[in-house]
């Protein structure tokens, strides 16, 4: 099984800050090989990432493996700044937390630029998870939730409020951006995210090049096979495989995606669709398949 992982982050140590990321680098490249991720988007830079220029630096350890992703500002990074990005090496870029909608005008020569450089955006959707599911568990009956309570609490004191809003970052959205970018490669995360599935299903379906990864933990995996989100609501081809969670619980991910696909009865055409050939499509790296008369 050959794996196309659209969504990995940037590993860091949160007790230690300021190590160096090489030797985290070095093990999600351990991991993903063991695991059988043939390719990975690391999305690099933004508010909790390494600059851009010591990011593609240490991805470079791993040009067979790993496809370096930019995430960007479009508040101050606008198409000039993404050329300059691609010449650096950055094959994508990642949006999330904008200060306006997605489909803001004044963010359109970034999107112009990715759509001339053919560079896929990937657009976090939705509200953003806060690292403490309160539909899961709760800080009075869990001391590892109340931990991680403490430490966010401690990370609100050191960086501040954020300026986000869930509406800012909607599947209807990419709507907008479709239409005026008609051959920008559009990928929504989390399936568009809880409270945003019909949306998003409805932006797959008529757009020819957006696309929804289904990361987003075992919530929306649920939701997914509950509300026949995969292959029904939203088609194979439509589907990409991402795991956004820390490096040590890929392999649940991957677990669980298979039991579900089994699950659901797909066929070997269709895995194989969602755990690679997608991935690998919309990045330029297989092309594209259409049925002959």
């Amino acid at each position: 099984m050959k794996i196309f992982d659209v969504h990995i982050h940037f590993p860091r140590d949160w007790d230690n800050p300021d190590a160096d990321r090489e030797p985290l680098i070095d093990h999600l490249a351990e991991v993903c090989e063991r695991i059988g991720i043939w390719k990975g988007c690391v999305l690099t830079g933004g508010r909790f990432g390494p600059s851009y220029e010591r990011g593609i630096e240490i991805l470079q350890k791993y040009p067979e493996l790993f496809i370096p992703v930019a995430v960007i500002d479009p508040e101050e990074i606008r198409g000039a700044d993404v050329r300059r990005l691609h010449d650096m090496g950055y094959r994508g870029l990642k949006i999330i937390g904008t200060a306006r909608d997605y489909d803001d005008p004044d963010y359109f020569s970034a999107y112009a630029k990715a759509e001339e450089l053919q560079m896929p955006i990937l657009f976090h959707m939705g509200v953003i998870g806060g690292g403490l599911d309160y539909s899961r568990t709760h800080p009075r009956r869990d001391p590892r939730a109340a931990e991680t309570y403490r430490r966010m609490m401690q990370m609100q004191g050191l960086f501040g409020p954020r300026n986000v809003s869930a509406l800012r970052m909607s599947p209807l959205h990419l709507d907008t951006i479709a239409s005026r970018f008609p051959r920008l490669r559009i990928i929504g995360a989390h399936l568009g995210n809880q409270g945003n599935y019909e949306y998003a299903a409805s932006v797959a379906r008529w757009r020819h090049h957006v696309y929804f990864d289904m990361s987003g933990g075992e919530t929306i995996e649920r939701h997914a096979v509950e509300r026949r989100l995969i292959g029904v609501e939203i088609g194979i081809e439509k589907l990409l495989f991402g795991s956004d969670c820390p490096v040590d619980e890929i392999h649940e991910h991957v677990a669980r995606f298979e039991s579900i696909f089994e699950q659901l009865g797909l066929s070997d055409d269709d895995c194989e669709r969602l755990w690679w050939r997608n991935g690998a499509e919309i990045y330029g790296l297989e092309e594209p398949a259409f049925a002959q008369e």
